[in-house]
């Protein structure tokens, strides 16, 4: 009896929330980001902590702390992050040397 409580509470729950994301906006912006699966340069540069000037090497140096940092203690979610943030880097600088394709 008490867990049929405790699951119909989450279900309401849960629908609230939905609701509200859908009011917000939040579920459609998620769903694009999703899509494009693209990180901004902005969130890129944030999460390598480098700056608009950086140079190529600069990035590099500060992806392979970061990366070998996660490897040995720990989180595949932030090594993961670190790993798109170069990946958007590396199409930005490509860019900026090969003009937009």
């Amino acid at each position: 009896m008490g867990s049929g409580i405790m699951v119909r509470a989450f279900v309401q729950a849960y629908r609230q929330a939905l609701a509200n994301a859908s009011r917000n906006g939040v579920a459609q912006q998620a769903a694009q980001n999703i899509r494009r699966g693209a990180m901004s340069e902005a969130e890129a540069r944030q999460i390598l902590g480098v700056s608009e000037n950086s140079k190529w090497e600069e990035i590099l140096k500060k992806y392979d702390t970061l990366f070998e940092l996660n490897a040995k203690n720990g989180s595949f979610y932030l090594q993961s992050k670190v790993h798109r943030a170069k990946e958007c880097l590396e199409s930005v600088f490509r860019q900026k040397e090969h003009g937009p394709s």
